[in-house]
């Protein structure tokens, strides 16, 4: 199936990219420890077109953000790390330019080595990117032959190398894995196995508002955890302690839950949880008997009775969309919740399961269970708002 989004942009491979100029926009958006890097899954994402634009005989440059250095020079943020991580993957040169608007790509380009690939400074060390500046386009522009988009997980900010860029290159597509991305995702929206479950977890039911409304009609079985629960479970009058409630949404998660079951849909929410009597006091961490939570007390999991009813239902899907972890799985004690989602997604191989990125991407990489899912997102926002149906400004700037 062609996606629908896709249609009207070109693909990497309908593009010439023989002794031109490449400019491909990266996500190499990575957790840092100090220097280090934690995780490179996004670096490793973007390999196979980064490998396929140097088969056939492009001159590379790539450029991506890291973090949020507010538009100045911030060397906490550089991309030096990144740069060398990518040499050793790929065993090659890696040159580092570290002024965004200066004239050394061009003589880069001009004496042109093989072996070696440009990779731009962070790209919000300049105040333009965020703003979605002409000025910085103007000049990135001025040495590109063609344009990539291949940061999906950016896609939905309107910035300057995201939007103002393509539409100053008049070759320009998308990569390997934005298409990869999309794809999977119309897979959700338009192409899914029934029964159909979306997971919901993470800390606010207003993050999940326009993903639920985009796939009521669709999805047959809403599984709830997290610390959005507990505004479902204020919302039918039961007693949540000190836990965390979006007390703005308590009337959206009534209506919901009315809705759902009007549709003759499912909608799971915790039987039981794991609460704690504060945050720092972890090794009190208990399962309550039902699902009242007591005063004093904060849920931070789902508990052992409602791990099991998910463990089951998780068995039955044909396709499952993840978001949101269940608990606050960080903590040891308290990622059990989390795990088991992870371990019944795991099992279940007949099913399409995709993870939502962000923490769900987090969760499921903490858990050793990643290289079972069909497909982790590198996107946590982006792929929320493309399946709430909006369009991510980073396709739309890349079309024909």
């Amino acid at each position: 199936m062609v996606s629908k989004t896709l249609q009207g942009i070109k693909s990497i491979e309908e593009l010439d990219l023989k002794e031109k100029n490449v400019f491909i926009r990266v996500d190499f958006n990575v957790p840092m420890d100090g220097d280090k890097i934690t995780d490179d899954n996004r670096i490793q994402a973007a390999l196979p077109t980064i490998r396929y634009a140097l088969d056939k005989g492009a001159r590379i440059m790539l450029a991506s953000h890291l973090g949020r250095p507010k538009g100045k020079v911030n060397m906490e943020y550089s991309l030096e790390p990144v740069g060398a991580h990518l040499s050793d993957l790929l065993n090659l040169d890696v040159v580092l330019i570290d002024e965004l608007r200066s004239d050394a790509p061009k003589a880069l380009f001009k004496g042109w080595k093989d072996g070696q690939i440009l990779l731009l400074q962070n790209l919000r060390f300049d105040p333009d990117e965020e703003k979605n500046g002409h000025d910085l386009a103007q000049a990135i522009s001025e040495y590109t032959d063609v344009y990539i988009n291949d940061a999906f997980g950016a896609s939905h900010r309107a910035h300057s190398s995201i939007v103002a860029l393509p539409q100053e290159i008049k070759e320009r597509g998308v990569g390997f894995l934005m298409k990869k991305e999309i794809e999977f995702l119309d897979k959700i929206l338009y192409d899914h196995e029934t029964p159909f479950m979306t997971i919901l977890g993470g800390a606010k039911v207003s993050d999940k508002i326009g993903v639920i409304e985009n796939l009521i009609d669709k999805v047959d079985v809403f599984l709830v955890g997290g610390a959005m629960a507990y505004t479902f479970q204020a919302a039918q009058g039961l007693p949540v302690g000190d836990s965390l409630v979006e007390k703005d949404k308590i009337k959206f998660a009534g209506e919901l839950i009315e809705r759902v079951k009007a549709r003759n849909k499912k909608i799971l929410l915790p039987v039981d949880h794991i609460v704690v009597p504060a945050f720092d006091k972890v090794d009190e961490a208990k399962p309550t008997e039902g699902v009242a939570i007591p005063e004093g007390w904060m849920g931070v999991d789902i508990g052992p009775k409602t791990q099991a009813i998910y463990r089951e239902e998780i068995k039955r899907a044909k396709t499952v969309f993840w978001n949101g972890p269940m608990g606050v799985f960080e903590k040891e004690p308290l990622a059990k919740g989390t795990f088991t989602v992870a371990q019944a997604l795991a099992d279940n191989q007949d099913a399409m399961t995709i993870v939502g990125g962000g923490d769900s991407a987090a969760a499921a990489k903490a858990s050793g269970l990643a290289d079972k899912m069909k497909h982790i997102s590198t996107g946590g926002g982006a792929s929320l708002e493309y399946l709430q149906g909006d369009k991510l400004p980073g396709i739309e700037a890349v079309r024909s």
